[in-house]
């Protein structure tokens, strides 16, 4: 009975998902082992097999309907050329480097382009989900690796269609290419006149009965009727649900009908990996298992230089580039579906696939520890003996002239990133006339900055040769902004080895990454994690009406409360650290405007400390800065002032210096 042959099936996928949690496996593998172990080439504890197949066709069915809803025209667009330009190039290379390989093993020009198909593709499922557990997901390597995955997400749509030609079984004479064309472009029209007038309409008047059962049903309806459709056209069931996701994706339903779908389109996709694994014969790989993990290394060198040299011919920089290429090593899940229909169409015989699924396996199971070791990997080969615009990226030779010709910068911010935080720092910057320099390793932000007139260049603010070319040692302070965890480590550690004197404030998003910044070198560190509770309290202080001054009077206790613990990380103490220690005491910052009474008086005259208990406890004038000035020392307008004192007094004495009433 299938329910007999269901609950054995999930019975020994919990146990086997469990050990693969606890060994930091992914749970695509643990399907795969699943299937090995009650398929026929296992123990065979179940018999539907053919039952298995069926819902595991509903899974493919399902991924690419979601994949289609999830696919957002407007998002990618934002990154329209790492997804063009990068996945064109990663894919291609691939399919062109295992063609060769291929056709020399003695293979025809079909299975060879067709092998090449296989392995150009990755995994999107492991991949972005050890991106986003490791918080890397907005990291250089991170978003390249998203456009890539992305564009071969789309790409295996063409490749199914591609395939049946690549077997002989269709024409590709003009006779026999009109109709699919036509077909083609009669999809196309109704995708356009579905997701524009029909769905949406349909969907509304659904969502008008605040009925959830008859929503899905819709949605159901709609993703089956579509792959009909084309099924029926000659194409494929896949390619129908994909169109179908991209009809609803244009509407506004498409989040909830995604939310609706996720839970069963991953208990489908269960039984699809489960029924790869049934396929696999174990003994074939304990026939020669040197030669597997052999030929499963190859592939993982292969793909990670390839992958490597696209995010780097775009302009990345070694490192991010190498961490990219390590990422997407691995075969991705769209390979086995893709094998599906070269078995199909006879591209693979027996033996070939086998020895796919065996080095799919294998590279499935070790891209966890791959992209572990993936910082460590890149730091050694940037450390190699090589010229530092080769480290910089593809587009080193243009930003190295620029950064000669800029000049000498001394006593000056540098921002290494441009991101929300790094553009607010730099308005910031602007508005203090406080000169600085920007880096950054997005090609395209650098270029258009430029264009506004912004002081941004290209480059890795974690290599040596481009601090070296921003004056790092005459700059005051550097600010980090990288959403790379690792990038961030090893910019402060750099950073306060080529400058020892200047003062780093850095942002991170979770608290735990504090005490690493600290011991590296950083003087300040801002964590997104502590800000982000600090901004929910006041929100909910608004909602029970709690009066602003009593708000402000908790917000500044849990400041102080847990910027001073934080500060216990660092083991320093700046001048702005004895605000914690002297509660009652503020340091504030004035600056010196030119119709104030103090312009022109020295210190004597103004008695600041006995007139107003203040103390004067710097001056920054221009680049320069004065501490502890003595009673000779006469104000200019511009000066600004570092005061010490209680509020009540600082106040009193401001109107000294910027105007008004004294």
């Amino acid at each position: 009975m299938i329910i007999n042959d269901l609950t054995i099936i999930f019975g020994l996928s919990i146990i086997i998902l469990y050990l693969c949690h606890r060994l930091h496996i992914p749970i695509i593998v643990g399907f795969l082992v699943t299937g090995i172990l009650v398929g026929p080439h296992g123990y065979g504890f179940i018999d539907a097999v053919e039952e298995v197949e069926v819902l595991a066709e509903m899974g493919i069915v399902l991924l690419l309907f979601t994949i289609g809803v999830e696919l957002s025209i407007k998002d990618l667009w934002k990154i329209k050329r790492a997804v063009v330009f990068g996945g064109s190039i990663q894919v291609l290379l691939t399919i062109i480097a295992v063609f060769f390989i291929a056709n020399y093993l003695g293979y025809g020009i079909g299975e060879s382009i067709f092998i090449g198909f296989l392995f150009s593709l990755s995994s999107t499922a492991i991949v972005l989900k050890l991106l986003q557990k490791r918080g890397e997901l907005q990291a250089p390597h991170g978003r390249f690796s998203l456009a890539v995955l992305l564009y071969q997400d789309v790409i295996v749509v063409p490749m199914i269609l591609i395939t049946p030609f690549l077997a002989g079984a269709g024409s590709m004479s003009d006779a026999a290419f009109i109709p699919i064309i036509a077909k083609g472009l009669g999809l196309i029209l109704l995708v356009f006149a579905s997701a524009k007038w029909i769905v949406p309409q349909v969907l509304f008047q659904i969502t008008k009965t605040r009925d959830p059962e008859l929503f899905f049903l819709s949605i159901i309806v709609i993703c089956l009727s579509v792959a009909w459709l084309t099924s029926s056209l000659g194409l494929s069931l896949a390619l129908g649900a994909f169109l179908a996701g991209l009809i609803i994706s244009e509407s506004e339903y498409s989040h909830q009908a995604l939310s609706n779908l996720i839970p069963f389109r991953d208990i489908f996709m269960s039984f699809f990996f489960i029924s790869i694994g049934m396929l696999l014969d174990l003994g074939y790989f304990f026939n020669d298992p040197v030669l597997f993990i052999l030929v499963a290394v190859c592939v993982l060198m292969l793909k990670s230089v390839i992958a490597g040299m696209s995010s780097y011919l775009l302009g990345f920089p070694l490192h991010t580039a190498v961490m990219a290429g390590l990422g997407l090593a691995q075969v991705g899940e769209f390979s086995f579906v893709l094998s599906t229909f070269g078995v199909e169409f006879g591209l693979l015989t027996d033996d070939v696939y086998q020895l796919f699924l065996v080095v799919s396996i294998l590279t499935m199971a070790v891209t966890s520890s791959v992209m572990s070791l993936s910082p460590k990997v890149a730091d050694k080969v940037v450390n190699l003996p090589i010229p530092s615009k080769m480290k910089c990226g593809f587009h080193s030779r243009k930003m190295m002239p620029v950064l000669d010709k800029k000049g000498h910068l001394e006593d000056h911010l540098i921002i290494a990133g441009f991101g929300f935080n790094g553009r607010t720092v730099a308005k910031a910057a602007t508005v203090a006339g406080i000169p600085y320099l920007i880096l950054d390793t997005n090609p395209e932000t650098v270029r258009k900055e430029q264009l506004k007139g912004e002081l941004i260049y290209y480059g890795d603010s974690s290599q040596q040769g481009v601090l070296e070319h921003a004056d790092i040692k005459d700059a005051r302070v550097m600010v980090v902004c990288i959403s790379d965890p690792a990038g961030t480590r090893r910019a402060i550690a750099l950073a306060r080895k080529m400058n020892p004197n200047i003062h780093i404030i850095a942002r991170t998003q979770y608290l735990q990454e504090m005490k690493p910044l600290y011991e590296l070198g950083a003087n300040e560190v801002i964590p997104e994690e502590f800000e982000t509770s600090i901004e929910i309290f006041v929100r909910l202080m608004k909602r029970y009406l709690v009066p602003k001054d009593e708000m402000e009077k908790f917000i500044s206790e849990i400041r102080s409360d847990g910027y001073e613990m934080f500060r216990t990380l660092s083991g320093t103490m700046s001048i702005y650290d004895m605000e914690i220690d002297l509660p009652e005491m503020d340091i504030t910052n004035l600056r010196v405007r030119g119709s104030s009474f103090a312009v022109g008086k020295n210190l004597l005259q103004l008695d600041l400390r006995k007139k107003y208990s203040v103390t004067l406890l710097a001056i920054r004038r221009s680049s320069d800065v004065i501490a502890n000035p003595d009673a000779d020392t006469v104000l200019k307008s511009g000066d600004v002032l570092v005061l010490m004192g209680s509020p009540e007094m600082i106040s009193k004495v401001t109107p000294l210096f910027v105007g008004g009433d004294i």
